[in-house]
């Protein structure tokens, strides 16, 4: 596999943690008007992402292959906690 197939490879895997991380911070401030918004759009986005990616990484190291409804669901559940906690202030 040349190196060209393993970025795309390695798109392909993060494609999901950056989608999720992007209307996580888009629908951020519409969901809770009430508490300012601690970090800036491209912030919450970077952080929304990494905590999917890892959420993702997770999910491969413990199943040994990619695609399985866990990782999904870890990467739902690490990107709404880390967009939470960049609601709430926290830092």
């Amino acid at each position: 596999m040349g190196f060209l197939d393993q970025l795309y490879h390695l798109a392909n895997f993060l494609a999901p943690a950056v989608v999720v991380g992007v209307l996580l911070a888009l629908s951020g401030p519409l969901v809770s008007k009430k508490t300012p918004v601690a970090l800036g759009f491209i912030a919450q986005t970077a952080i929304n992402c990494v905590a999917g990616a890892v959420a993702l990484g997770v999910g491969l190291w413990v199943f040994g292959r990619d695609g399985k409804m866990a990782s999904y669901a870890a990467l739902l559940v690490f990107a709404a906690t880390s967009q939470w906690a960049g609601g709430r202030g926290w830092r």
